[in-house]
């Protein structure tokens, strides 16, 4: 490329001239030769690189630093061939020959491709393109004959060969594009209308056998049929042959000039553009003018998919039909066949269902359902009642429930009984099958049982784990029921009253083989134990029998989860008395959980006996050890030897026949300490060892929350015991002591005045420590005498008597003939504070009748604390001292426990001689105890 370079005179330079630069500019072109044009830029093209028809900007070469950029060339190239004449071009029409010629090139471009095993993506190679475009140009064929002639071709070859349908795309969107009825001659339109007609009728026979013409087995099924339902693509460039004019919106840019086209993945790809071949055809104007009979598409579709699936079914069942004809394997081809439709329907819903009904509207997985029940029912029934007409063997059995499971779960792939139309074939199938649910049953029963019996025989009694501390059998034995559950949740009867009777069924058995269990591991401990010398293998082995139970216990508990009992009871409650299933499920359940109790603590209780004996020794000896050994030391055997035992007991028991064995240790010790105890009574040592280890075994059994509750423990033995060492181990003194303290708490409690009364003023004075005792009067009192009237007096003693060792009794005035004696009068007692102030201390007011020639008779007793005193307890001196009422009391006729302790000790004078006078007071009591009704 060049810059003309044209003569000017000097004036016309001149006149241009603006500043010194065009000055220099005008002396350098002077130097130039006169003519001399200047040099812009040049383009080097290799004729192999061009294609028919190119239309670029091209950059000028070549760059320098000083022309960096010479600018572009737009070129336009179109290469034309001259030669016409053929033999071909002079027989048939130039239509005819472009189809012939367009077909064999796509013939060789598939060929070449398969032959390279790989797939042709449409695009013609641009030698091909060439030969195209020349033959067209030279032949001055229209676009639209070009597309008729593309569309022509590729649909005859699409029915022989392999290659995508998105070539069909274009020509169908030119020849709508360009449609006018009177531009074709009539065999062109019957060409036309004949290719419409094959390409439907291909296309629906491909739709038809969409199953095995687009195996899921291959990648790329799924693609290929919504290719040819609903594809999404533009044709590449080299597909559209030079000339061609493509409708706005179809135009992409080139690829990279060397008519490589977009390839498979612009076929393919569903985000370019979205068009139809089979929808989008139906749809053409040329379409519904050439084919006015047609029906729409998705009933052409609807019927060739029910057509396919029809065959489908009947090609698999041919596949399954068995070598052998007999029931068993007649069943086993039948269930093959339903688990392949379901497998089919499953493959429908997930896949085939989306593409047909995006791209027609037609619902594939409903349709294929309702053909397919029907069909299946129609065999499952004759089947059914084939085998009904003779005895049922195990195996026959067995297939007709796997059929069965099968048919739930094809029934539960169909709409719900709300949205159908109208009644399933299949339903109520579970009729069929009604004649085998009790060889189902059976055979779930003998398969857990000998289950069950190869776990046992195969037990070792050995736990699992430290964690885990029952055998391998409570393993098998849960994954049976779990099994058996499991068999139940598959039958799910439609029924509800066979419903519940199936159930009763399986509780039953369940139970049964809980109870199997017990005794056959029981077995298995005495034949692993027999040949056992060592007693702690044999103890082990107890203890992995009963965790073995306790473990069956937890899983049978777990029945009416496994088993939906409640969804059960909402079902059959309109069919079923009230309480039927409670009477019946539940008293199954809780008869096996009884047994179960039974057996476990049978098993509990041989462990608790060979422990009971050596606690009994221990406590035995702990009351027979000497007298200098201190009580803390006398029970560590005791301690020790439940500590070893406990801890191997806690180790190889679960936590719930460890509480069991506790509770039964915890009775017995407390049965022997009680005998022990009671032994014990007159020895305060020994019953002081008894009260220390009852109260360290109290803290053992309970061991910081881990064993036994409080509840479990306080029970009405250990109550009676515990008070009872409280008092063994007390001494004389004590003992008086608390004896008191019962008398005052009685005196406390008491509110009638059958006795009468006595009112008395008492206060201490500090100062001078002093008891002061003002007894004022006395009332009410019974007649004693056999003239109907008592010589009372009172007789005051501070007690206990070895609190207050020097202080004598003193005495009031004697009355005579008076049942209300005015007294008056004072007394006081020279006593320190603190003995006052001691639990017990009291002032004994004993009322007495005189009598002359015999002993004096008792009226009653009463008692006033003397920590209540005023000013016992203060520094000031008590004010004015309130009058206090006393009624009087007897001493128990019936005997005292304290007393009874105390008369015990016999090598105890002071104990002796404070029973001596309580018996007489008791004594005196009984002959004169006021008669009903007083």
């Amino acid at each position: 490329m060049w810059d003309l370079d044209t003569v000017e005179s000097v004036r016309q330079k001149l006149g241009e001239l603006t500043d010194l630069h065009g000055l220099r500019r005008i002396f350098k072109e002077a130097r130039k030769d006169k003519g001399q044009d200047d040099f812009l830029g040049n383009v080097v093209l290799r004729l192999q690189d061009l294609r028919c028809q190119e239309d670029q900007w091209y950059p000028l070469e070549p760059c320098t630093e000083t022309y960096p950029d010479r600018g572009q060339c737009h070129l336009q190239f179109q290469l034309i061939h001259k030669r016409r004449a053929t033999a071909a071009s002079r027989s048939q029409p130039s239509y005819t020959v472009h189809l012939h010629l367009l077909q064999q090139l796509v013939s060789h471009e598939v060929t070449q491709h398969q032959a390279g095993s790989t797939s042709w993506d449409g695009s013609l190679s641009p030698q091909a393109a060439t030969i195209l475009f020349l033959h067209a140009t030279q032949k001055d064929l229209s676009d639209f004959h070009q597309s008729m002639a593309q569309w022509l071709a590729y649909s005859r070859l699409y029915q022989s060969l392999e290659f995508p349908s998105s070539c069909l795309l274009h020509p169908i969107t030119s020849i709508e594009y360009q449609w006018i009825q009177g531009r074709l001659k009539a065999e062109q339109q019957e060409e036309l209308a004949a290719s419409f007609r094959n390409l439907l009728a291909y296309g629906l026979s491909l739709i038809r056998r969409f199953r095995s013409v687009f195996p899921l087995s291959v990648p790329d099924s799924p693609a290929r049929l919504q290719s040819l339902l609903r594809s999404a693509a533009t044709p590449s460039p080299s597909s559209v042959r030079p000339g061609t004019r493509v409708p706005a919106g179809m135009r992409q840019p080139a690829g990279d000039g060397r008519g490589g086209g977009t390839g498979a993945a612009g076929i393919l790809d569903p985000a370019v553009c979205p068009h139809r071949v089979l929808v989008q055809m139906c749809k053409m104007k040329a379409f519904r003018e050439l084919c006015p009979d047609s029906a729409p598409l998705p009933r052409l579709v609807t019927e060739a998919l029910r057509t396919g699936t029809v065959e489908w079914f009947h090609l698999k069942q041919q596949h399954h039909q068995p070598m052998v004809q007999g029931m068993l394997q007649a069943g086993k081809a039948l269930l093959s066949l339903v688990q392949d439709i379901i497998g089919d329907l499953h493959q429908c819903q997930r896949t085939w269902n989306k593409i047909f009904q995006n791209a027609l509207k037609v619902n594939l997985f409903s349709m294929a359902f309702l053909e397919l029940q029907w069909l299946v029912a129609k065999r499952v029934q004759d089947h059914t009642a084939a085998v009904a007409g003779s005895p049922v063997s195990p195996e026959v059995g067995e297939s007709l429930f796997q059929l069965y499971v099968s048919l739930k779960e094809l029934c539960q792939l169909g709409p719900v009984p709300a949205e159908r139309d109208g009644v399933l074939a299949l339903d109520g199938f579970h009729r069929w099958f009604q004649p085998a649910v009790p060889s189902w049953l059976q055979k779930t029963y003998s398969v857990a049982l000998a289950r069950v019996q190869r776990a046992v025989q195969m037990d070792e009694l050995v736990p699992l784990g430290e964690l885990t501390k029952h055998s391998t059998s409570a393993v098998d034995l849960s994954t049976c029921f779990a099994q058996i559950s499991h068999t139940a949740r598959q039958l799910d009867w439609p029924d509800p009253e066979e419903a519940f009777m199936i159930t009763v069924k399986f509780v039953e058995d369940t139970c049964r083989l809980a109870l199997v269990y017990c005794s056959l591991i029981k077995a298995r401990a005495r034949e692993l134990s027999a040949g056992q010398k060592d007693q702690g293998q044999a103890a082990n082995m107890l203890c992995v029998v009963v965790n073995d139970m306790e473990q069956l216990r937890l899983v049978i508990g777990k029945l009416p989860t496994q088993l939906a009992w409640e969804a059960l009871e909402q079902r059959v409650g309109a069919v079923l008395e009230q309480g039927q299933l409670q009477n019946t499920l539940y008293a199954q359940l809780q008869g096996a959980l009884a047994g179960l109790g039974h057996e476990i603590r049978t098993g509990v209780r041989t462990l608790a006996e060979q422990l009971e004996v050596g606690i009994a020794k221990h406590i035995q000896k702990l009351v027979s050890v000497k007298e200098s050994v201190l009580p803390e030391d006398a029970i560590l055997p005791l301690m020790k030897f439940l500590e070893v035992k406990l801890c191997y007991m806690s180790t190889n028991l679960v936590q719930e026949n460890f509480n069991s064995l506790l509770t039964l240790l915890w009775t017995h010790t407390l049965t022997v300490l009680v005998e022990v105890a009671a032994s014990q009574r007159s020895c305060p040592l020994a019953s002081s060892r008894l009260k220390i280890a009852l109260q360290n075994l109290e803290i053992c059994f309970y061991a910081e929350g881990c064993g036994l509750p409080p509840e479990a423990l306080h029970t009405a033995t250990f109550q009676a015991l515990q008070k009872e060492l409280e008092l063994q181990a007390a001494s004389s003194r004590e003992l008086i002591q608390k004896y008191f303290c019962s008398r005052i708490q009685q005196q406390a409690e008491a509110a009638s005045e059958e006795l009468g009364a006595v009112t008395v003023k008492v206060s201490y004075r500090a100062s001078e420590q002093k008891l002061r005792v003002e007894l004022l009067s006395a009332s009410s009192l019974l007649p004693l005498d056999s003239n109907g009237s008592s010589d009372p007096f009172v007789q005051l003693t501070l007690e206990p008597r070895h609190e207050f060792p020097e202080l004598a009794p003193r005495e009031t005035q004697k009355h005579k003939k008076d049942l209300h004696p005015l007294f008056d009068e004072t007394f006081e007692f020279l006593v320190p504070a603190e003995p006052c102030q001691k639990d017990g201390a009291c002032l004994l007011l004993t009322v007495l009748d005189h009598d002359t020639l015999g002993a004096d008779d008792l009226e009653g007793e009463a008692f006033l604390p003397l920590r209540s005193v005023p000013g016992l307890t203060g520094t000031e001196e008590p004010g004015e001292v309130p009058q206090t009422r006393l009624p009087l009391t007897y001493p128990a006729l019936n005997g005292d426990p304290i007393l009874q302790l105390l008369e015990s000790r016999k090598g105890d004078r002071e104990a002796q001689v404070f029973v001596r006078l309580r018996r007489q007071r008791a004594k005196q009591a009984s002959q004169h105890a006021p008669k009903p009704g007083r």
